[in-house]
């Protein structure tokens, strides 16, 4: 007798299932019917999972190997499946759907290897999680356009889910309407503690309840992460939030708008506030506001429903507040530059030409000027609009460059300063740089703790203290196997190093890279990295 762990999880299914499988008969099963019922559950996933991609039965059943009737049959769950018939299934489809236990997946890089081609910049991971929050002040129905299949997305879709929200995949859009009575008691804790995004959903919850409570908010081990912020500025449009030992209870009286001062300039505390006071009728005025393009995505959208903000892309925000919000809408998401920054990386250290479209360049200005002075050399090959009619983007051509170290530190600031999720790029991009580059990491405790795994690929860092690193250059990064820290841009320079090392690598539990970064093994292996997915049984 052997056991499979079969993870079933997808944008609609969240299912653990333990499939028994038997040599002989099943005997140590309650019944047939429960074997089978499990069978129908898994195939099911599979059937979902293949529609996403696109895929007909007949294309699936040749990645894997078998007839069209054959993958019938297990999608019917008419069919046993092996531990080996599940591994093609997973690599074919690309997502992971079985493990033997709780541990990751991992992936083996053969580093060194020249890239070439054109990627294509996602959408904005930080703007869809906003927007999933913020389409809960529409009492119609939200479709956005061109949403990441992200892990992040995912766990946002689960909890509003588990909460009474209709979510919808079509294709690549995002169809969400919201029950008449949400049922915050059923609320899915499980994936509610796993990301920090869950918070949003005060802001736009405090028009639908007077009474509620959700769990604390999880997300990136970056040291402690105050959200007093979020209780000091929403407490001035008249809530009350007490911690409690495992969660923050909310209640309302008499909601009202405010002149606030947040207490720092945060994106998800500005997002919080700007879907408060979306309907508090009258006029809030938001100072020290984040002006970051996840922020300025919110304020798009909630301008197309009808509230009127002004300030947008500065640090005051005043909102005008309305009565009500019930209109079908269609949102196209916003480029995300933190994408276009991976692949920018990602050039540099493997020594390639690589062509980046649709890149938000006034989110990525002040980065591609820093790396100007270091000798990264890039042309603009074209500018245009996005398809939400307000993100200036461009195309970028990258091509190989000798660098040298700035002689001043790199640090991020609030917009339009260099973002805070390019930083850690910088930390890799110096083992290509000569001389010495001072990474300060001012904003979290324990992120340039993190950047120290570099070393395990032979880079050459001095942690000064938890906020600055030393990066002494150029190395020639060497290939080995690291456990991925468990914070989504560490994690992410981590794989970019390895693409730049000689030898093979072994990244061991990504799921914190696919926290943000979607299809980031297939659009990769597009441009000619070698990269395999390891599975374990």
């Amino acid at each position: 007798m052997s056991v499979v762990c079969v993870l079933a999880s997808s944008q609609k299914y969240h299912i653990y299932v333990i499939l028994i499988v038997l040599q002989n008969k099943r005997k140590d099963m309650a019944s047939k019917s429960h074997f089978d019922k499990k069978l129908k559950i898994v195939g099911a996933l599979i059937t979902k999972l293949r529609e996403e991609r696109g895929l007909t039965q007949e294309a699936l059943a040749e990645k894997i190997g078998t007839t069209q009737s054959g993958l019938a049959r297990i999608e019917s769950g008419e069919q046993n499946i092996t531990t080996e018939t599940l591994a093609k299934i997973s690599g074919a489809l690309e997502k992971n759907i079985i493990e033997v236990s709780k541990g990751g997946l991992n992936i083996e890089i053969e580093g060194g290897q020249t890239l070439s081609g054109t990627i294509e910049t996602k959408t904005s991971k930080n703007a869809a999680v906003g927007l999933l929050c913020a389409s809960l002040l529409n009492h119609n129905t939200t479709l956005l356009k061109q949403v990441p299949k992200i892990e992040e997305v995912n766990r946002i879709i689960e909890v509003l889910e588990s909460i009474g929200v209709a979510v919808t995949w079509i294709g690549n859009d995002l169809e969400i309407k919201p029950p008449k009575t949400f049922s915050l008691e059923k609320m899915n804790i499980e994936s509610a503690i796993k990301t920090r995004s869950v918070i949003m959903l005060i802001g736009p919850l405090i028009h639908h309840l007077k009474n509620f409570a959700i769990p604390y908010a999880g997300g990136c081990r970056l040291g402690s992460r105050t959200i007093n912020p979020h209780f000091f500025a929403l407490e001035k449009l008249g809530l009350k939030i007490k911690t409690a030992s495992k969660q923050y209870e909310i209640s309302t009286k008499k909601l009202k708008p405010n002149y606030i001062v947040l207490y720092e300039s945060g994106d998800t505390v500005t997002e919080n506030v700007l879907m408060a006071s979306a309907l508090i009728p009258g006029k809030t005025v938001i100072r020290f506001a984040s002006a970051n393009y996840q922020v300025q995505d919110v304020c798009f959208f909630l301008e197309s429903l009808g509230v009127k903000i002004e300030g947008i892309g500065t640090t005051t925000l005043v909102v005008h507040g309305i009565e009500k919000i019930d209109q079908p809408i269609t949102h196209f998401l916003s480029e995300d530059p933190i994408d276009s920054m991976f692949f920018i990386a990602t050039a540099i250290l493997t020594k390639s030409s690589l062509t980046i479209t649709r890149c938000p360049i006034d989110f990525l200005e002040i980065e591609l000027l820093k790396l100007e002075k270091m000798g990264f050399k890039y042309k603009i090959l074209k500018r245009y609009k996005s398809k939400n009619g307000q993100t200036n983007l461009v195309d970028i051509k990258t091509f190989p460059s000798a660098l040298k170290a700035l002689p001043d530190k790199i640090e991020s600031r609030p917009y339009p300063g260099l973002n805070i999720d390019n930083l850690p790029f910088f930390a890799v991009i110096a083992t290509q740089a000569k001389g010495q580059t001072l990474i300060h990491d001012w904003v979290y405790e324990e992120r340039a703790i993190y950047y120290k795994e570099l070393d395990k690929l032979r880079a050459d860092t001095i942690l000064a203290d938890p906020h600055r690193l030393y990066v002494n250059g150029p190395t020639e990064l060497k290939g080995a196997e690291v456990v991925s820290p468990p914070a989504l841009r560490p994690a992410a320079i981590i794989l970019i190093g390895m693409l730049g090392a000689t030898g093979k690598s072994i990244l061991r539990n990504i799921y914190s890279i696919n926290r943000g970064y979607e299809d980031i093994i297939r659009r990769l292996q597009s441009l000619g990295a070698k990269i395999k997915v390891l599975r374990d049984f």
